[in-house]
């Protein structure tokens, strides 16, 4: 498989700088089998039978990006340049790796100043990221970040506009529970309070994991041989009793559906060869391409994904490259709204419910 077998043309007019309000009123692409149906989000306790248990990742965006200024003695008087940062992940030793524009204004050992209460120091610089020990932390911590800090909109948003006081809710779920993530599990996005409900009185059952999604989520695929690339690392965590509500739903015939490829990702890391899910904590850097016999997935809730994207190659792994350029097909020419504030698609494989399919995985 070559890098370029994941590429298409999407008219920029096509990304969503905003999302649908209400949450679920945004359009859901329905693709069940060889069938494709143009729906609505509110219409899932419609759509999901009772008994299908959706997997929602509960982890918190937190507001990771930064502007600040660095300030270095000169011959002509101080010198001040403006930097601006994006959180990556916290450090074993609490200090936090990091991007920066323009890092080559920066050396080990300065100080960047955000607010009067949040600073940090640059401990280090490799591979185009840097360390940073801050100087606060805990609830401390928090606090400043939230002052200081703007919710880190995806490049290709941030392109278009900065970011708003808006996004604080709106590039946040609504069952977001555990800060870390510098990016949102963004088909989370379209679930409100009512439509929860709707789907709950439906028999429709939920449980959350949690992943936290990095900012490596939005690199891009530099190798032609896509079974080359390397994924980045995130953390994650399946309960105890996440595992067994998942492995009960499978053991009585019920769907497995989880909400985003962040949830998808952590589950079939989660889960052995025999398609049993097991509690789980740790990094994961799975690569799903096509070719990959899903363990416990029967079905995806996700948004439309970049071209050439490891996204785009995880959804081709669950429904085939042919079907899935037929789904994208349709999706631009009917106007669907594309990436992390836009619409939704439903992706449902025609045997999921086969009794003569081999366990996946197996």
């Amino acid at each position: 498989m070559k890098l370029s077998d994941f590429d298409f043309h999407l008219p920029e007019a096509l990304i969503a700088t905003r999302p649908a309000k209400p949450r679920s009123s945004a359009r859901l692409l329905l693709a069940e089998g060889n069938g494709i149906a143009d729906r609505s989000v509110a219409d899932l306790p419609d759509i999901l039978r009772p008994g299908d248990r959706l997997v929602l990742n509960n982890t918190r965006v937190i507001p990771a990006r930064l502007n600040g200024t660095r300030t270095r003695p000169g011959a002509q008087g101080e010198g001040v340049a403006k930097i601006e940062v994006t959180l990556l992940e916290p450090t074993p030793g609490g200090e936090w790796s990091a991007l920066a524009k323009p890092l080559r204004k920066l050396k080990p050992g300065e100080t960047i100043r955000f607010s009067d209460a949040l600073a940090a120091e640059v401990t280090g610089i490799a591979d185009g990221r840097l360390t940073l020990a801050f100087n606060c932390a805990g609830p401390d911590f928090d606090a400043a970040l939230a002052e200081a800090g703007d919710m880190p909109l995806p490049p290709y948003i941030a392109a278009l506009r900065a970011p708003d006081a808006q996004d604080r809710d709106d590039y946040q779920p609504v069952f977001a529970r555990h800060s870390g993530a510098v990016a949102a599990p963004t088909a989370s996005l379209h679930f409100d309070a009512p439509l929860l409900q709707a789907l709950q009185a439906r028999g429709v059952e939920f449980t959350e994991v949690t992943l936290h999604v990095g900012a490596g989520t939005f690199l891009p695929v530099k190798v032609d041989d896509v079974a080359t690339h390397r994924m980045h690392a995130e953390w994650g965590e399946v309960t105890p009793a996440a595992a067994a509500a998942i492995n009960a739903t499978r053991a009585a015939g019920g769907r497995v559906i989880p909400v985003g490829t962040t949830a998808l990702r952590l589950i079939e890391s989660a889960a052995g060869a025999d398609g049993v899910l097991h509690p789980w904590q740790g990094s994961t850097d799975i690569f799903i391409y096509p070719g990959y016999r899903f363990r416990v997935t029967d079905a995806l809730m996700t948004n439309f994904h970049l071209p050439k994207s490891t996204l785009l190659m995880l959804v081709s792994a669950l429904m085939g490259q042919d079907r899935i350029r037929r789904i994208y097909e349709h999706a631009t020419n009917s106007g669907y709204r594309f990436f992390s504030y836009g619409d939704a698609s439903l992706l449902i494989p025609d045997a999921w419910d086969s009794p003569d399919l081999p366990i996946a995985g197996a």
